[in-house]
């Protein structure tokens, strides 16, 4: 259980999440997978990096429960908060490309961590959203509104709908659907790819891209929570917060 990393072929680095059941993250988790990233990105043997899950999904986003334990008021919000960001940024300024392999649902942070991906591969049964408001949250809109419209975005957030791996496809957001049992071979297929390239110039190519992207993704989503702070010190996040789990039981 964690976070793991193995270098099955030349070139490429393979970064897993594994935090049963379903790839809720506590803070521990999110540091994690920010250092596993950046110390892959490092490597100089390394030309590209694969992001791919265990489990049942890649990812259901902070681990809600560790804030509901939370005693020390804000503590665990605080740590989330810093804990996403830093894996999201290390995902966005990776050294190499970065490929996730997304299977299951991709929710919450997962959207974060899959945004600020340089290509995503899917499996048939993704599904992708932001059920933030449900969560008594806000956040990654910024990482969003990278893999659909703007009014899509919009209305996913406002909705908490998920969009499917074809829809995404459609958009062009997603590079390839494939059955999940295919998934981790068709990820490692473009990163065997993009690893086949100069390493000095690929690694050039990624900070070039970064350079001219309009949206500083870093500054945009800490912008977006300072509002999840703002909900959380006016109650109305501990209130919708506190109905989560209970849906199942009613």
């Amino acid at each position: 259980m964690g976070v793991s990393t193995s270098s099955p072929e030349k070139g490429i680095s393979v970064v897993t999440v594994d935090y049963p059941p379903v790839n809720a993250l506590p803070v521990s988790g999110w540091f994690a997978l920010a250092d596993a990233i950046r110390a892959a990105g490092r490597d100089p043997a390394h030309r590209c990096v694969v992001l791919a899950a265990e489990g049942r999904g890649f990812n259901a986003g902070v681990d809600i429960k560790e804030m509901q334990r939370d005693q020390d008021g804000h503590t665990a919000l605080l740590g989330a908060n810093s804990g996403c960001a830093e894996a999201f940024a290390a995902v966005y300024e990776c050294e190499v490309p970065v490929v996730a392999a997304v299977h299951g649902f991709c929710l919450g942070g997962g959207i974060g961590l899959v945004g600020n991906a340089d290509a995503i591969v899917a499996s048939e049964d993704a599904t992708f959203g932001l059920p933030e408001l449900d969560r008594g949250a806000l956040g990654a809109a910024t990482h969003l509104a990278r893999l659909v419209p703007q009014h899509l975005m919009r209305a996913l957030y406002y909705t908490s709908r998920t969009a499917s791996a074809a829809e995404l496809h459609a958009h062009g957001s997603v590079w390839r659907v494939v059955g999940r049992e295919r998934l981790r071979a068709a990820a490692l297929e473009l990163a065997r790819e993009i690893a086949a390239k100069d390493g000095r110039l690929i690694r050039l190519a990624k900070a070039a891209i970064n350079g001219i992207d309009p949206v500083d993704v870093r500054r945009s989503y800490r912008f977006e929570q300072g509002f999840t702070f703002e909900a959380n010190l006016s109650g109305v996040a501990d209130r919708v917060r506190g109905t989560f789990g209970k849906e199942a039981v009613q």
